[in-house]
């Protein structure tokens, strides 16, 4: 199991491609006129400073295999739509975490997270060879929970007071996941048949 280079992920509806410097010209438009995309985050990239410091602390941390963050493009639009990754790889472990994922206000409910839930997933078990995928989330963030739980994520449990929250104060997090038979076992098709 090594780790990725140059990993592009795509179907007919998005294509994901690693995340550079460069991108910050495409997240400005959300970075200055959407910034509540944050508010259960654990940081907030809104403003032009926000969203530098954003992208260059995520493409550090691919430089040094600890994440691997994505831009999504979704195709029918001809734009680009948002940002997810890979993160808290344990490749010795056979386990990785998906998120840090946002969307503009305009893509959201769309099928578009869907698509790229299939396609990280996709890669993580059958190309990578993971055998649990985690998620986290702000406990309150009902939408992102409830989005987690349709595509097959299992919840675990609750961290409680487990971080700093944009909000203010500390956040509770809820931890969910997928395992390798679970995906094996029927998860693919549950998610190809919610974007069909």
């Amino acid at each position: 199991m090594i780790f990725p280079q140059d990993l592009i992920l795509e179907n007919e509806k998005v294509l994901l491609r690693p995340l550079q410097i460069e991108d910050i010209e495409f997240f400005l438009p959300y970075a200055l006129n959407e910034q509540d995309l944050w508010k259960y985050s654990v940081t907030s990239p809104a403003g032009k400073e926000g969203m530098e410091k954003y992208i260059r602390s995520t493409v550090d941390q691919r430089a040094a295999k600890n994440e691997y963050p994505f831009i999504i493009f979704d195709k029918s639009e001809n734009q680009y739509a948002g940002c997810s990754r890979f993160y808290n790889i344990q490749l010795a472990n056979a386990t990785v975490e998906i998120g840090y994922t946002w969307y503009g206000k305009k893509f959201q409910r769309t099928g578009l997270n869907r698509n790229c839930k299939l396609l990280l997933l996709t890669y993580a078990f059958e190309t990578w060879g993971m055998e649990r995928v985690g998620f986290l989330a702000d406990n309150r963030n009902a939408p992102s929970v409830n989005a987690m739980k349709a595509i097959g994520c299992v919840p675990e449990g609750v961290l409680r007071n487990f971080s700093p929250s944009v909000l203010g104060g500390r956040r509770d997090a809820i931890v969910l996941s997928i395992l390798k038979q679970e995906w094996l076992d029927g998860g693919k098709e549950k998610i190809q048949a919610l974007i069909r």
